[in-house]
């Protein structure tokens, strides 16, 4: 019986932070909504809503220690605990760039750039980490290495995202009272480009933790 109760608290566990990553990305899903819409009342509710995603990376967090501390796992369930307790730390930091993302919507005043389509960026963020999440429920390896493939394609998207706005920057003409509000809207623009990147890396420490947990594989993760 308590061996049985010993499984339970790992699924437990599964389940527990693959809800935590379904808030995750609904944060994060909100924030490029509000970026693109310049929703001012759902940047806020984002930035309001830390808390929450903060207060279950902490309870995660006390649930990993005491699975190891109290129940001592060794081989595969080792992996597994430790590798949930890496997970959680990348999707606390997903959050973290939704929050960004919220915050660079209360200073946009307009739009600038409009042919870098961020939205399509982090459609691409958002769906790598839900797909890495998925690896981790099914423990798919397939899907771990295509995550980390597939983060080389977003790299030359936001690359060319980033090209385009120095480029276009280069070839504006500037008046004096322009200068200062056009380079902080080009620097928030270059600053989210860089967070959405960010998300699809921590999307691939999330598929290289699922590898080294199911086949004790470090490939991923140097």
């Amino acid at each position: 019986m308590p061996r049985e109760s010993y499984q339970d608290q790992l699924e437990d566990l599964r389940e527990d932070i693959l809800y935590m990553s379904e808030l995750v990305l609904d944060r994060l899903q909100d924030a490029l909504v509000a970026l693109e819409s310049k929703d001012d009342e759902q940047a806020r509710g984002v930035i309001e809503g830390d808390d929450e995603v903060n207060q279950r990376y902490l309870d995660l967090e006390k649930q990993c220690i005491d699975l190891i501390a109290l129940q001592q796992p060794v081989a595969s369930d080792l992996r597994f605990i430790a590798a949930s307790f890496k997970i959680i730390t990348d999707l606390e930091r997903v959050g973290d760039l939704a929050v960004n993302l919220a915050e660079y919507t209360l200073d946009a005043g307009r739009d600038v750039f409009p042919e870098v389509d961020v939205q399509a960026i982090g459609d691409v963020t958002a769906e790598m980490v839900a797909d890495a999440m998925s690896a981790y429920d099914r423990e798919d390896t397939a899907e771990c290495r295509a995550i980390a493939a597939r983060d080389d394609e977003l790299d030359e998207l936001c690359q060319d995202a980033s090209e385009m706005v120095v480029r276009d920057l280069i070839e504006t003409e500037l008046e004096d009272g322009n200068v200062e509000r056009l380079m902080a809207d080009v620097s928030r623009l270059l600053l989210t480009i860089r967070d959405l990147e960010r998300v699809g890396d921590h999307a691939v420490n999330i598929a290289a933790r699922t590898l080294y947990m199911v086949e004790n594989d470090d490939e991923l993760i140097y």
